[in-house]
């Protein structure tokens, strides 16, 4: 990927971008998050993106995250549309037993989080995210081959041009190392349903 035509929004103090990887390191106080439950906006952390109309395709890349040590760092797949409406996945450390695997979708300015616990021992996971115009699916894996699903989710403001790409932040007072490699845009890899059709309206 062409990564000279990534564009930045707010552009961390410490980054480094080869044809190979990106390595970004977080600035302390940086986090994405809105209203729910916990009632404060966080709208601060980096997050470098390419731009696309292309209503079907897939984005995965890999993270490595060995320098985490501090509650919420956190690294991961992002596509950020503005303040309000953005949707990330990523691993965020917790302490030395266990993190949290997870994603946070943002629509009209509200956020939700579904994590699952996973060891502390992790240090790397692959993301997928794949669109069909204005809904989209996020997969993670631990080896890049063999994907599971995250979530599904609808984005209201998702349709037409919009940006993704990757995120690193550190919500506390800390800072780490993330690291990104093997970025690649790829035909849709989330497949139409084949199941139970749609109601038809009366």
């Amino acid at each position: 990927m062409n990564l000279t035509t990534w564009k930045w929004t707010r552009e961390p103090k410490i980054c480094q971008i080869t044809d190979k990887e990106i390595r970004i390191v977080t600035n302390p106080h940086t986090d994405l998050w809105q209203r729910t439950y916990y009632h404060f906006q966080n709208d601060n952390a980096p997050v470098l993106q390419m731009e696309t109309e292309d209503a079907y395709f897939s984005f995965s890349v890999k993270t490595e995250f060995a320098d985490s040590h501090h509650r919420f760092d956190q690294c991961g797949i992002a596509m950020y549309l503005d303040s309000e409406n953005w949707l990330k996945a990523s691993v965020e450390y917790e302490n030395s037993t266990y993190q949290h695997l997870g994603s946070v979708v943002t629509n009209n300015g509200y956020s939700d989080w579904a994590t699952t616990e996973i060891d502390a021992s992790i240090k790397c996971m692959w993301y997928r995210l794949s669109r069909r115009n204005d809904d989209y699916c996020l997969e993670c894996s631990e080896d890049g081959t063999r994907y599971r699903q995250m979530r599904i989710c609808h984005m209201h403001a998702g349709a037409g041009r919009i940006r993704f790409g990757i995120y690193a932040c550190s919500p506390e007072d800390s800072s780490f190392h993330a690291v990104f490699s093997h970025l690649h845009l790829t035909d849709c890899q989330w497949k139409a349903h084949d199941g139970q059709q749609p109601d038809v309206p009366v």
